[in-house]
């Protein structure tokens, strides 16, 4: 059901995103953001600090921090696998059909 004062009620909210030319910076950014989580429970499980994460990285806590921030889209796989494998972990990644 559409309505002549807006054409989207009654249409999904991925079609919605799309027709506004940002579907992949949202769908991005939520993605982003649960791998940020999923890494931020995996430090909090096994106590170890933004500091020390660093530390076993080699790098900084401005750089761990950057990986920990749900925002920041512009991580590399790499960067994330480093950080899930310093956590003891492993990243798995599935292709899914829309």
């Amino acid at each position: 059901m559409t309505s002549k004062n807006n054409p989207h009620i009654g249409s999904r909210f991925d079609d919605f995103l799309r027709e506004e030319g940002i579907y992949a910076e949202v769908e991005a950014a939520a993605i982003k953001k649960v791998i940020a989580s999923a890494l931020a429970r995996q430090m909090k499980r096994r106590r170890i600090s933004v500091s020390r994460l660093a530390t076993v990285l080699g790098t900084s806590r401005a750089a761990v921090n950057r990986v920990l921030d749900g925002r920041n889209t512009s991580i590399t796989l790499a960067t994330i696998s480093r950080t899930a494998a310093a956590l003891g972990c492993r990243v798995s990644l599935e292709i899914v059909a829309a």
